[in-house]
């Protein structure tokens, strides 16, 4: 009867989802193959015969694939502005190193390309990688090489990340205090604070003959005359006894104090809004001027898990969460003007998830020619995968948001994966055994090489060349490597929120810059 279920591929698919999650969940000294361990029961059940129809295993990457572009896109880009070029160099230094390992491996141990480039997306635990490397060469021994490589690409990054501080002989905890200290000298904190104008050589003059805020720093937010509050403009006159309420750092709020005269400390309100206003996507924070507005100053804004600092030209995008700080009265209008609504947010429409798929897959069969000798197409996973990320960087066209809440994008993507993964676990499983005994102990010792090698190079370059902070690095480290435990090893070595911000920040450009490279490898390299 059990083998009679086994041949129903829907009973089939499920039971291997469920047994790959109970597998995933084992923690071995804090160690555990979550949801890749998908994979090594799919293997296992297609070396006993079980097979998963190939068009679930299709559907399943399509999904996986747009939804990954969607969600980096907007990173991908902006990292390019947050953070500047440094760790940007460095992460291309990490996934070149790895692919470049790879294929000199190839050509020196006479390896196949599907099994390198399972190889690099399995010593990077890259499952998109892996998607992109059976699309592209058609091939179970992509499947087979990322599950040998795998392990390692797991643990290694670990040991690195936990052994890196050490062999630098770098003190983690006295980094990230000297780190805390140089923020808040460019970031200071914003106070708020209320004054009344008793210096009488001011009295009579507008706000910008006076140039309070070039002059200051503060951003005056209220006024009080005659017992009328009123938002002002730069044609406000400041009388004798007025009440004004402003924000700035203390260094602004000082220079205010001996512009006006008498200061009264007030409490400043500091809250994260949503941005769902679909009339204001795509404008930027210097446009809509929401300091002469509402009064409130923007401190930071949240995109796709990463930090973007709040220039004037910032343009905004559905989703995001912009820090603010300002009177309540100030801030509660600002959240009704930028929409603030979660439940929006949440929301899925369908039409721009099945829309983008379809511009994927046109785009994919275009043959590009470079010459009469030479062209690349993108295919599917990398047609769909540039559209994604170039329509979720635009945003929004007319009254369509190429966009979609995180709860939604994380339930598509990992509906994908699941479907993909086991699709291609059973169909590779046929030739596991006969593979794994006749280059298993090769293809495990490559494995270890392309994972180790672009690290030493990102620490030679990062640290001895760029001297970047060693918080800084291990999650640049961690985020090149597309390494979720390596990033978890380094959040349990310190406080600091360094790791997390620059594994934010490369994560998205490693990505996608290992989906090309393993593409063009599996493409050009014979």
């Amino acid at each position: 009867m059990f083998e009679t279920l086994l041949q129903s591929s829907y009973f089939a698919l499920f039971l291997i989802i469920a047994l790959g999650f109970m597998l995933g969940r084992i923690q071995i000294k804090g160690l555990s193959l979550d949801v890749s361990a998908v994979i090594f029961i799919a293997l296992l059940f297609g070396h006993f015969g079980v097979i998963i129809p190939k068009e679930l295993g299709n559907m399943g990457l399509v999904l996986f694939i747009f939804t990954i572009g969607i969600q980096a896109g907007p990173g991908f880009f902006d990292s390019f502005r947050s953070k500047g070029k440094t760790l940007i160099i460095l992460t291309l230094l990490i996934v070149g190193s790895a692919c470049l390992t790879g294929i000199l491996f190839k050509y020196i141990l006479d390896i196949d390309t599907p099994s390198i480039v399972g190889l690099i997306a399995g010593a990077l635990t890259s499952t998109p990688g892996l998607a992109v490397a059976i699309d592209s060469t058609q091939s179970s021994a992509a499947s087979i090489a990322y599950g040998i490589a795998y392990p390692f690409g797991v643990i290694g990054v670990i040991l690195f990340v936990k052994l890196l501080p050490k062999m630098l002989r770098k003190d983690l905890i006295a980094e990230a205090k000297a780190l805390e200290a140089q923020r808040k000298s460019q970031y200071p904190t914003l106070h708020t604070a209320a004054f009344k104008v008793t210096n009488k050589n001011i009295c009579g003059k507008s706000l910008a003959q006076l140039q309070v805020r070039a002059m200051t720093g503060a951003v005056v937010s209220r006024i009080k005359h005659d017992n009328v509050i009123s938002m002002p403009t730069p044609h406000t006159t400041l009388n004798e006894g007025d009440l004004l309420k402003a924000v700035g750092n203390d260094k602004a709020l000082e220079q205010l104090t001996l512009l006006l005269g008498e200061r009264i400390e007030g409490d400043l309100t500091l809250q994260s809004l949503l941005l769902t206003n679909k009339s204001i996507i795509n404008k930027s924070l210097g446009h809509l001027n929401l300091q002469g507005t509402f009064g409130c100053t923007v401190t930071r804004v949240r995109r796709s898990g990463i930090d973007l600092s709040p220039e004037p030209n910032l343009v905004l995008k559905f989703g995001d969460k912009l820090m603010v700080a300002g009177e309540k009265e100030s801030v509660n209008e600002l959240a009704q003007f930028i929409g603030n609504d979660e439940k929006r947010l949440s929301d899925t429409d369908f039409f721009p998830i099945a829309m983008g798929i379809v511009l994927g897959v046109l785009f994919g069969k275009l043959n590009i020619s470079f010459s009469d000798s030479f062209s690349f197409s993108p295919g599917l996973t990398g047609g769909i995968l540039m559209v994604a990320l170039v329509l979720s960087a635009i945003g929004k066209t007319g009254p369509i948001i190429w966009s979609m809440s995180g709860s939604a994008n994380n339930l598509l993507r990992q509906l994908g994966l699941l479907l993909f993964l086991s699709e291609v676990g059973t169909s590779a499983g046929v030739n596991l055994v006969s593979t794994f005994q006749s280059s298993g102990l090769t293809l495990f010792g490559v494995g270890i090489a392309i994972t180790m090698i672009p690290m030493i190079i990102a620490v030679l370059a990062g640290y001895y060349f760029f001297k970047i902070n060693i918080l800084d690095l291990v999650g640049t480290i961690a985020g090149g490597m597309t390494s979720t435990p390596g990033l978890a090893a380094a959040d349990s070595m310190t406080d600091s929120p360094a790791p997390s911000v620059a594994y934010a920040t490369v994560y998205p450009i490693a990505m996608v810059f290992l989906i090309l490279f393993i593409q063009m490898i599996a493409n050009l390299i014979v």
